[in-house]
């Protein structure tokens, strides 16, 4: 019992300092590895290099273009005198220049995602009386996708190269067509373990991502593993993370390892790497 409620108190400590965790990490088309620990955003070489790419910025998410162009965004809290929040979005070009997207201003980041097919669309979820999937194409035209009332509860989300939306919604996995078809693949996929109370509801299931075989992946932070689903909807548990650590993100590599972003109970955070022989490599 009292190691119970010594778990119980530690993992209502860490719910403080650790409520949310990124859950960006991408891959250039030179190997290059980028992740976010939400103060800064690390490079990791192909060689295992491991350096800041971009100091000073708080972003869950990252995306990179086609051009190797990476984004993200950096968010701010003024504190309890203004209790203002504010935000911006940067780009670092492959060739190394920072510069601002969308430059500071107040409030929460709206009508912008790094959620991109390989087109160039984007897509979001907006919240109201009823959630809606939006999609704006490049030349800024805005659609829905989906019928009204089809989504419950919308969170992470990710797209593939043809335009397929893969979601979050509450704790099942659903597809997004790109004629605007909604497919449930998936029915509750969260997990959580005693020892991972910091992970609220909205975050027993984070970041997930897609392969070349139309697999999704699926970082279970609640319970320290990832799930792999297949197209038909078979669950497979493909990789687990040891105390502290568990995934947030993570994304398939073209070779076929696998890369994870981990984040520990005291929000520290690391990418694993777990090659196909089954090697393992942690940076």
């Amino acid at each position: 019992m009292r190691l119970m409620l010594g778990l119980i108190a530690f993992g209502l400590l860490c719910a403080t300092a650790a409520a949310h965790p990124g859950v960006g990490i991408v891959m250039d088309s030179r190997g290059n590895v980028f992740y976010t620990d939400l103060s800064h955003v690390w490079k990791i070489a192909p060689d295992g290099t491991k350096s800041v790419a971009v100091q000073g910025v708080h972003t869950h998410e990252l995306y990179i273009d086609r051009e190797d162009n990476l984004y993200g965004e950096h968010l701010w809290y003024e504190g309890e005198r203004t209790k203002k929040w504010g935000h911006r979005v940067w780009k670092l070009a492959a060739d190394g220049n920072l510069s601002d997207v969308i430059p500071a201003r107040e409030g929460f980041l709206q009508n912008y995602s790094f959620v991109r097919d390989g087109r160039g669309n984007m897509y979001w979820a907006e919240r109201g009386s009823h959630t809606v999937l939006r999609k704006r194409t490049p030349a800024g035209k805005i659609e829905a996708l989906g019928a009204v009332d089809v989504f419950r509860d919308v969170r992470w989300m990710t797209c593939t190269a043809d335009g397929t939306v893969y979601l979050i919604d509450g704790q099942d996995l659903r597809r997004v067509g790109s004629d605007g078809a909604v497919h449930t693949v998936a029915r509750d996929l969260g997990e959580r373990k005693l020892s991972q109370f910091q992970a609220g509801d909205h975050h027993v299931l984070m970041g997930l991502w897609t392969d070349t075989s139309q697999n999704v992946f699926v970082a279970v932070y609640g319970a320290r593993l990832v799930k792999k689903i297949d197209f038909e909807g078979k669950i497979t548990v493909v990789a687990r993370s040891q105390i502290p650590w568990s995934p947030t993100g993570g994304l398939a590599a073209p070779n076929g390892d696998l890369w994870l972003l981990e984040y520990s109970m005291t929000n520290a955070a690391r990418a694993r790497h777990i090659q196909r022989d089954g090697k393992e490599n942690v940076h």
